[in-house]
């Protein structure tokens, strides 16, 4: 079954390859910086709050705050402080974000257990393939069913990665994942409304995966057919039976983690090769009066960044959720920056917001793996089209180590050196101790 085949080998000795592990520690990193960013921005200051609230035993550090609180309600804060900006990553195939419930689930419990920075890394590999080889077997299936896909996998990740580090037997890591599935869910209805949900999703998952670690290292049970039964995960969730190879083919030797996206832009990543077309087609332009504007978009991705009232979103959270106002503001400004947020009502950019329509093309690849396809009529009667093959900071992106570092040096501040220096050399550190010291506070 595919719970034991996971547990057995996510409890196992790994021996973490190097491109693996770099891989792994970019994301890392990444993760790191958007969740410094939040903090800077209060962008998930109520879950903060909550988690902190909810106490516990001095365990583990929650990103931005001082002293220690419980290991679970450490892992609900920054897996909500990770995804908040909705500035991390991405597994396009599953279209999960992969680091934001599994990470939180890693720092809190290798703080916890004293684990050492190899220890860390090597359960974030696991957790990182697992999240998503869960998602990639089901192509947009649970989105399709109203499920953030983040939430339903990354609980089974956390979970995985918990046993790890608790050093559960393979045993004990089935009874795990199988209580991890009866937490897997995250419906998808902010969408419609503007609600901030989402934000609380890899925290939801992370914060349950621990849990369900530490329920089966007390004793409990659960079904080892939790993701192939009758009424498992893929049947409940997304409607379909699900073949064991589609999960476990090539498990340890063909890494899917190394597949994972880094965001450029801190929106839906659902637009981001419209918006990198975008770029490319404003140089273009050059300044000249445009009257329409035509995006071909991926239909599973249409319905959940175009439509309707997209061009007017109703919150700064929404806003990130339409292409028609991400990309005017991209048009416009030739960057789109986490401030961009602060003002919905810019008259420019919901003018043009207005006037950009959008086309469904199938392109045969995951929505979250479209090219970007943009066209502009201008006032002179020339129409202009830019088009790139994927989204930037993907698989085979030459410049995503420096994307990431980039990136980690504007949403860190002043802590960027300390903290780029500590997630490079985390497999060489004795304990987490150093790192969750210099995270305590933001910058």
């Amino acid at each position: 079954m595919i719970a034991e085949e996971l547990a057995s080998w996510g409890t196992a000795p790994l021996e973490v390859p190097e491109e693996v592990g770099e891989a792994a520690l970019r994301h890392l990193l990444d993760a790191l910086g958007t969740a410094v960013a939040a903090t800077r921005l209060e962008a998930a200051g109520p879950a903060v709050a909550v988690a902190r609230g909810l106490g516990g035993p001095p365990e583990a550090t929650v990103i931005g705050s001082p002293g220690k609180i419980g290991a679970p309600a450490a892992a609900l804060a920054n897996g909500t402080l990770i995804h908040a900006l909705d500035f991390d990553d991405t597994h396009a195939g599953g279209l999960v974000h992969a680091t934001a419930p599994v990470l939180p689930a890693v720092l809190a419990v290798g703080e916890e257990t004293g684990a050492g920075g190899a220890e860390a890394l090597a359960a974030l590999v696991i957790g990182l393939e697992t999240v998503c080889r869960l998602g990639a077997a089901v192509p947009h299936g649970f989105h399709a069913r109203g499920l953030h896909a983040t939430s339903v996998c990354g609980v089974f990740a956390a979970a995985l990665a918990a046993s790890r580090l608790y050093r559960l037997t393979p045993e004990q890591a089935v009874h795990a994942l199988g209580i991890a599935g009866s937490q897997a869910g995250g419906l998808l209805e902010f969408v419609n409304t503007g609600a901030a949900t989402k934000q609380l999703h890899p925290g939801f998952a992370a914060q349950a995966g621990i849990l369900a670690a530490r329920l089966a290292a007390a004793g409990a049970t659960g079904p080892a057919s939790v993701f192939e039964g009758a009424y498992g995960l893929y049947a409940v969730h997304a409607d379909r039976r699900v073949e064991t190879r589609a999960v476990l083919a090539g498990l340890g030797a063909d890494w899917e983690l190394t597949r994972i996206t880094v965001k450029p832009y801190p929106v839906c990543q659902l637009s981001h090769a419209a918006l990198d077309a975008g770029a490319e087609l404003r140089a273009m332009i050059d300044g000249r009066d445009v009257t329409d504007v035509v995006v071909e978009i991926h239909p599973d991705a249409a319905q959940f960044v175009c439509g309707p009232g997209k061009d007017r979103p109703a919150s700064a959270y929404a806003a990130k959720f339409s292409l028609p106002w991400c990309l005017a503001v991209v048009l416009l400004d030739g960057e789109l920056t986490v401030t961009a947020f602060d003002r919905l009502d810019r008259p420019e950019v919901t003018a043009l917001a207005a006037r950009i329509r959008h086309q469904p093309v199938d392109f045969p690849c995951a929505a979250a793996d479209q090219p970007g396809r943009v066209s502009a009529l201008l006032a002179d009667g020339t129409r202009v089209t830019a088009a790139v093959d994927r989204s930037g900071g993907g698989p085979g992106d030459p410049g995503i180590g420096e994307l990431v570092r980039r990136k980690a040096r504007a949403n860190l501040g002043d802590r960027a050196d300390t903290l780029l220096t500590l997630s490079a050399v985390l497999p060489e550190q004795p304990t987490l101790t150093a790192l969750m010291t210099a995270l305590e506070a933001s910058s």
